[in-house]
């Protein structure tokens, strides 16, 4: 039977130890799911970043004479009841909803993981509180939660960061206090105390490389939940303010022109569908890389 010194130092050189172990591992490069997640969702992020110079027309700019117009070879996907053209606003409508899909996850990353990981490291009474608070909020839809807190902010894109926040971090906190409350029986952690190595020092160089990956993978889809939440939000008037580009707010616009005009509500829903997509086999590559155990 291996003491926990032992099992200390073979997790301080476990890659001394067995430099064949990345051998192991899949090749990124050759993983599909990871390398369509990445093709998707890196053409999405460069139509974000180009926007203002591939558009072929300024957003916001209404054209009232023009308004309602059908697919043309001026404007391709036509123009809005208000006369604006319709793809350029789905164009700019990319970088607002990935900015913030992916800009919304690193708060609740960063406080619920720090948050699960106190709670499943210490126990306790600080266990107890922390999970209660959880438990309140997962008694709740997300998304109920979310208007809720917008309301109480206001509109805007600071107000959609804050309430996302406000209701995310509790997933982080949970993945994680269950990972750590498993690490932290492990015979490493036992052989760092017996060390005299302090609890920060344990929990956040040792313990947390080995717990993180879980919260990172969830992170993948969790911005596949904000995106969805963006786009409600614009469908419901309470997201980002007119007349910004928001493709929530195109579906939202475009609804009451179903069955004369169908592609201006049905190429944003679209366009959410694919970033959605493209994001989940993101996700689920990462995972695959994370967790080589994972594949058949």
């Amino acid at each position: 039977m291996s003491t926990p010194t032992a099992a200390f130092l073979r997790f301080k050189n476990r890659r001394r130890a067995n430099p064949n172990r990345s051998r192991t591992l899949k090749p990124w490069y050759r993983n599909g799911t990871l390398m369509t997640g990445l093709a998707i969702t890196g053409v999405l992020v460069l139509i974000g970043l180009l926007a203002p110079w591939i558009a072929p027309y300024d957003p916001i700019h209404q054209d009232l004479q023009n308004a309602l117009q059908p697919p043309s070879a001026e404007h391709w996907l036509g123009t809005d009841k208000f006369g604006r053209d319709v793809l350029s606003r789905l164009i700019h409508g990319t970088t607002i909803d990935l900015r913030i899909g992916f800009l919304a996850v690193i708060i609740p990353f960063i406080v619920g993981t720090l948050a699960g990981a106190i709670a499943g490291y210490y126990g306790g009474w600080i266990d107890t509180v922390i999970m209660r608070i959880v438990d309140v909020f997962f008694a709740f839809p997300f998304y109920v939660l979310v208007i809720a807190f917008v309301f109480v902010f206001g509109n805007g894109e600071a107000s959609i960061y804050l309430a996302i926040a406000a209701v995310s971090w509790v997933s982080y906190a949970r993945i994680v206090r269950g990972e750590v409350i498993v690490a932290k029986q492990q015979d490493y952690v036992t052989a760092a105390k017996l060390a005299g190595y302090s609890d920060m020092r344990i929990l956040f160089r040792h313990i947390g490389p080995n717990v993180v990956s879980q919260a990172i993978v969830y992170g993948m889809s969790d911005i596949v939940m904000d995106i969805l939440a963006i786009v409600t939000l614009g469908y419901l008037g309470l997201g980002i303010a007119p007349p910004t580009a928001e493709w929530g707010s195109m579906i939202s616009d475009g609804k009451e022109f179903l069955t004369s005009m169908w592609w201006q509500a049905t190429i944003p829903g679209l366009a959410v569908v694919i970033t959605s997509l493209g994001v989940s086999l993101l996700g689920d590559g990462i995972a695959d890389q994370i967790s080589p155990e994972r594949r058949k």
